[in-house]
C-alpha cells in the first residue's frame, strides 16, 4: 500500500462556465461521448508513474483509508466514489419514453472548478428548526422570508438571471438532482456505468446532504443562519393536501407544472400515498395512507437495509426500483407521482427525476422524507438500525457550499442530523398506531385454493390480469418468513404498479388498510441503459401472519393485482422462504 503515501499534483485549468438552461426535452440521438479531462493527476511515491483515480482518492482527506479494507472483497474498498465533475456529460441527461432512450435538451452539469476540499461540518450552537408546512402555525413573516429566500434581489432565482453559473442559483440547485439521477455522471473508473443515488442505501444520505446545502445557501442569501426549510407533513391527515404557501400563482414557491386536479381547489385535493388508486372517498384515502405509513415504517422492515435500501458499491450497475427501501418505494415515490403533471410528456416537474428539483415543493417534500429517517431511527425494533459497512459509510458526493466552494462529503458525516445543525418541529404521527386490525377468524384456505393455481402451472407470466397462486410455506402457521416475487421484468419506460395480498377473501384491492395487504411494487419511468430492468420483490410476512391470524396451514394463497400497466410486467416465479436476518 505504499502508493497510498504518494504525493500528487493537480495541474489546474481555468474554470469553465456551464450552460444552465432548463429547456423542454426533445427526441435526440443519445450519445455516449463524455467530456474530455480538463486536468491531469500524477501520483507516485517517487514522482514517476501514475496511479488511477481510486488510489488518488484513497489518499485525499482520509476519505478512503487502507484500514477500512473489507475481508473477502477485492484489495481496495468498494464505496461509491464522488463524481468527477470534469467528466460530466452536458448531453448525457436522458429519460425513457415509448421504448426509447430519450435525450433531454438540458445540460445538468454544474459549473466546474478544480479547487476541491473535504467538507468539515461547522459547530452549531442553535439548531435550525424545520417547521411543518401544513399545521396552520406558519407565521406570515416566515412565509415572506421563504419567498424572499428563493427569488428576491441577490437571491436564488435572481442568480439564474444575473449569474447563471453561480452554483447557488435555483436552476443550478435543481440541476444537482438531474446530474446524479439521469445519467450525466458516470461512476469514476467505470466509463459508461451510470452513477445513481436512488434505489439503494445512498438514497437517504444523498438527499440529506442535498437539503443541507440548499438550506444553508438560502439562509446565507437572506443573511439568516437560523433559516430552515419547512417540511410537508403528508404523513399526518392535517397535512394530506398541498401546502397553501406553494400554491399562489406568481409567487416564488409556485410551479405551474403540477397536477391541476391535486391543487387545493382541484377535484382531488387529498394526497394519496397509494399510487394508482381510484378511491375518491377522503376517509378511505386517509385510512389507506396511514396504513401505508405504518407498513413502510414499522410493519414491513425487518432489517436496516429493508428501510434504507440495498447495498450499492463501486462498479455495481444501478439497481432497479426493487432495490429501494420501504420508504423510498412507498410514500416518497407516491408524492412524486401525485404532484407531477400527467399532462406533460414526462410528468414534469415532480414526476421525473431530471426535473423534480425545479419545483420548490420538492425540497419541502424531501424534508419530510428526511424526517421519516429520523423517526424510524427512534422507533423500537428487534433489529439493529445501524449500517456499519465501510462501503456505505465511506461513499461520497460532491456539492457546492454556501460560499461557492466545491466540497466532498461522506455518508458517515450525514448520519447524525443534529450534528448538521437542524431538527424538526414536532408533528403528530397517528400512523404509528395504525397497524391493520387483526382478523378474528382465519381465512378458509381450502375455499380460497379452489380459484388459485400452483406456482409451476402459473409462472412465468405477463401480469395482464389479477392472479391467485398457492404458495407452499417452509413452516406452518405464524413463522418468520419472506415472500419473494422473483425475476420481475419491467419496461423502464412505463409507470408500473402491482399490489400483493395474502389469503384475501374480500378482493378489494383499493382498500390497502386491511390485514391481508402485503405490499406493492411501484416503478417510475426512469433512465437506464437497458429498456428493461429485472429484480425481485421481498415482502416480510411475520407481522402479516399475525394480522390475518393465520392457521397452521402449510401454504397460503397469494393474490397479485395489476394496478398500472400490468402488461409491462412479467414475473418469473413466487416463493416463500425463511427470513434471513
Amino acid at each position: 500500500m505504499a502508493s497510498l503515501q504518494s504525493s500528487f499534483t493537480v495541474l489546474a485549468t481555468t474554470p469553465t462556465p456551464r450552460n444552465s438552461s432548463l429547456s423542454k426535452p426533445s427526441l435526440l440521438p443519445t450519445t455516449n461521448a463524455r467530456r474530455s479531462h480538463r486536468f491531469r493527476v500524477s501520483c507516485s511515491s517517487n514522482g514517476g508513474g501514475g496511479v488511477d483515480r481510486r488510489n488518488m482518492l484513497l489518499g485525499l482527506g482520509g476519505l478512503y483509508g487502507a484500514s477500512n479494507l473489507i475481508s473477502g472483497r477485492k484489495a481496495n474498498a468498494d464505496p461509491i466514489l464522488p463524481p468527477d465533475l470534469s467528466q460530466c456529460d452536458p448531453t448525457g441527461a436522458t429519460t425513457t419514453s415509448g421504448g426509447q432512450t430519450v435525450s433531454l435538451d438540458v445540460d445538468c452539469c454544474p459549473p466546474y472548478t478544480d479547487i476541491q476540499s473535504d467538507y468539515k461540518l461547522p459547530s452549531f450552537t442553535t439548531p435550525r428548526v424545520r417547521p411543518a408546512a401544513n399545521r396552520g402555525t406558519l407565521k406570515p413573516e416566515y412565509i415572506a422570508k421563504y419567498q424572499l429566500a428563493i427569488q428576491s434581489v441577490k437571491r436564488m432565482r435572481d442568480l439564474d438571471v444575473t449569474d447563471p453559473d453561480d452554483p447557488r442559483g435555483f436552476t443550478q440547485q435543481a440541476n444537482i438532482h438531474c446530474a446524479y439521477c439521469n445519467g450525466p455522471y458516470d461512476q469514476p473508473d467505470h466509463p459508461g456505468l451510470d452513477l445513481q443515488v436512488h434505489n439503494s442505501w445512498l438514497f437517504f444520505p444523498f438527499h440529506r446532504w442535498y437539503l443541507y446545502f440548499f438550506e444553508r445557501i438560502l439562509g446565507s442569501l437572506i443573511d439568516d443562519p437560523t433559516f430552515a426549510i419547512p417540511y410537508w407533513n403528508w404523513d399526518n391527515p392535517r397535512g394530506m393536501f398541498m401546502p397553501e404557501m406553494f400554491t399562489f400563482p406568481g409567487t416564488p414557491a409556485y410551479d405551474a407544472n403540477r397536477d391541476p386536479s391535486h391543487i387545493p381547489t382541484g377535484t382531488n385535493p387529498v394526497v394519496t400515498l397509494n399510487v394508482g388508486s381510484t378511491v375518491t372517498d377522503p376517509v378511505q384515502i386517509i385510512s389507506n395512507n396511514l396504513t401505508q405509513m405504518y407498513n413502510e415504517m414499522i410493519g414491513t422492515p425487518a432489517s436496516a437495509t429493508d428501510f434504507m435500501g440495498q447495498p450499492y458499491r463501486d462498479g455495481d450497475a444501478p439497481h432497479g426500483f426493487s432495490g429501494g427501501g420501504t420508504s423510498e418505494q412507498g410514500s416518497h415515490t407516491a408524492i412524486h407521482v401525485w404532484v407531477g403533471d400527467p399532462n406533460n410528456e414526462y410528468n414534469e416537474d415532480m414526476g421525473n427525476f431530471y426535473s423534480a428539483g425545479r419545483d420548490p415543493l420538492f425540497y419541502c417534500h424531501h424534508a419530510n422524507v428526511d424526517r421519516m429517517w429520523t423517526l424510524w431511527k427512534d422507533i423500537p425494533a428487534d433489529y439493529s438500525k445501524e449500517i456499519t459497512d465501510p462501503d456505505f459509510l465511506k461513499s461520497a458526493f460532491m456539492f457546492y457550499d454556501k460560499n461557492k466552494n466545491l466540497v466532498r462529503v461522506t455518508v458517515a458525516d450525514a448520519l447524525d442530523y443534529k450534528r448538521m445543525g437542524y431538527e424538526y418541529e414536532p408533528s403528530n404521527t397517528p400512523w404509528m398506531n395504525y397497524r391493520p386490525q387483526q382478523r378474528l377468524v382465519p381465512a378458509n384456505l381450502e375455499s380460497l385454493s379452489k380459484t388459485a393455481q400452483t406456482v409451476a402451472k402459473l409462472f412465468p407470466l405477463t401480469l395482464n390480469n389479477t392472479v391467485k397462486v398457492i404458495v407452499p410455506k417452509p413452516a406452518t402457521g405464524k413463522a418468520d418468513e419472506t415472500l419473494v416475487i422473483e425475476n420481475i421484468v419491467t419496461d423502464n419506460t412505463k409507470l408500473v404498479k402491482f399490489g400483493v395480498f395474502i389469503n384475501d377473501e374480500d378482493d378489494k384491492p383499493e382498500e390497502v388498510d386491511r390485514a391481508e395487504y402485503a405490499g406493492s411494487f411501484t416503478q417510475l419511468p426512469h433512465r437506464v441503459k437497458a429498456k428493461q430492468s429485472t429484480g425481485n420483490l421481498r415482502l416480510n410476512l411475520k407481522e402479516l401472519y399475525e394480522n390475518i391470524n393465520i392457521a397452521d396451514d402449510k401454504s397460503v394463497v397469494v393474490t397479485i393485482v395489476p394496478i398500472i400497466n400490468g402488461s409491462a410486467v412479467t414475473i418469473g416465479s413466487v416463493k416463500i422462504v425463511p427470513r434471513v436476518a
